[in-house]
């Protein structure tokens, strides 16, 4: 009964002040719905990410070549020795730069790949459209060229670019594929290039030799005794000096991200608790001008019988509701900004349902934490001087 009480008497208060305890409750909305923001666009961004990484696989190496003294690179034929290595499955080296892309009087900036034929398996690259480039491009040095969904749009319009034959840097080749569309990735835009043959690209390019390749193992289990293998031929290559080379395992590098994405999920959470604090704050201010103003009220109170617990119970119920009625609106707010996040950015969102309860339950903890304190002044006040007071 007097719980029953106590919480008729926090609403009716609360009702009776709209707007001051809208405004008191806006610091728990804020911070609710920051939270649950921030880590649902994190969560959905690291879910991307990874699923583009699983995508590929986690038996991948990919090799970096930074070299030493006049060495910086390796040759085509060096790079195809390590498909000799044990357990090797494939290898993929790439050449890539910028070129200028034109057909007609269009023409566009574009990230151009100098490729071939294990590069379809092992970046998972397909053509929707005409076919893929072969060995044969690569031993004749033919001007075939793959073309990306966005390249194709921007040169072409809704017209099949296969068949059609555009400008790279000034030299003439045929698109003998329209690539699947496969959206953006950490290196940007997977649809915004055009492929070719590596031995083109060394040409049309001015390639000294190959400075990255990408290695697959047979299985995940290979990945580590192919890694040490690549080292020691690399180690042969470049007399052991530091820095020569980079090998980065597929795997570690999407369990280090994860665990980065997780760290800065966590900081981005941190962040927005502390609006919650601080609107914990605000509700402890407007307690205590409540208390104020209620004076003569809580003495009244006290005059017929009204206990300390009465009245501390009445002053913490109603800080309880304030912060409550804060993050249920957070809540509501934060699922709907991430919603529309979702719908108007390319940013995939994934909903933090853990966060939701969590700022639920902290928030109905600062509406306790920051209640204490006005409701014990509020419970400690002696009826003779409540009453006095005008």
């Amino acid at each position: 009964m007097i719980l029953a009480q106590s919480i008729r008497m926090a609403v009716m208060s609360i009702v009776g002040n709209k707007v001051r305890s809208f405004l008191t409750m806006l610091g728990i909305v804020i911070g609710v719905s920051s939270v649950i923001l921030l880590v649902s666009v994190g969560q959905g961004v690291t879910g991307q990410i990874t699923s583009q990484f699983s995508d590929l696989g986690t038996n991948q190496l990919t090799v970096m070549i930074t070299g030493r003294g006049a060495v910086t690179s390796l040759t085509a034929e060096e790079v195809a020795a390590f498909s000799r290595v044990p357990r090797v499955d494939q290898v993929s080296p790439t050449i890539s730069s910028n070129v200028t892309a034109k057909y007609r009087n269009v023409h566009t900036n574009v990230s151009l790949e100098g490729i071939t034929a294990s590069y379809e398996k092992v970046q998972n690259f397909h053509v929707q459209s005409g076919r893929f480039l072969l060995d044969i491009d690569n031993e004749y040095r033919q001007k075939a060229a793959l073309i990306g969904t966005e390249t194709a749009k921007k040169l072409f319009g809704a017209d099949n670019p296969v068949g059609r034959e555009i400008q790279l840097n000034g030299t003439s080749f045929q698109i003998v594929g329209l690539l699947q569309a496969k959206g953006t990735s950490l290196s940007g835009s997977n649809d915004k290039k055009i492929l070719i043959p590596l031995s083109t690209s060394e040409r049309l390019l001015q390639s000294k030799g190959i400075q990255t390749f990408t290695v697959t193992a047979l299985s995940d289990k290979d990945v580590a005794s192919v890694k040490t293998a690549i080292g020691q031929i690399l180690d042969r290559k470049f007399l052991r000096a530091k820095d020569a080379y980079s090998v980065f395992d597929s795997k570690q590098m999407l369990d280090t991200l994860k665990k980065t994405s997780g760290t800065l999920s966590l900081a981005l959470a941190g962040i927005a608790g502390i609006s919650l604090f601080v609107g914990g704050i605000g509700i402890m201010n407007i307690m205590i001008i409540s208390v104020n103003e209620r004076t003569r009220e809580i003495g009244i109170r006290k005059a017929i019988g009204a206990k300390k617990i009465d009245i501390l119970l009445q002053f913490i119920i109603e800080s309880m509701v304030l912060s409550t009625m804060g993050g249920i609106l957070g809540i509501g707010a934060g699922l709907g900004l991430t919603w529309l996040v979702g719908q108007l950015t390319a940013l995939q969102v994934g909903y933090a349902w853990n966060m939701v309860n969590i700022s639920f339950l902290f928030s109905l903890f600062i509406g306790v934490f920051f209640g204490i304190l006005p409701a014990s002044k509020a419970a400690r006040l002696r009826p003779i001087q409540a009453l006095r007071t005008d």
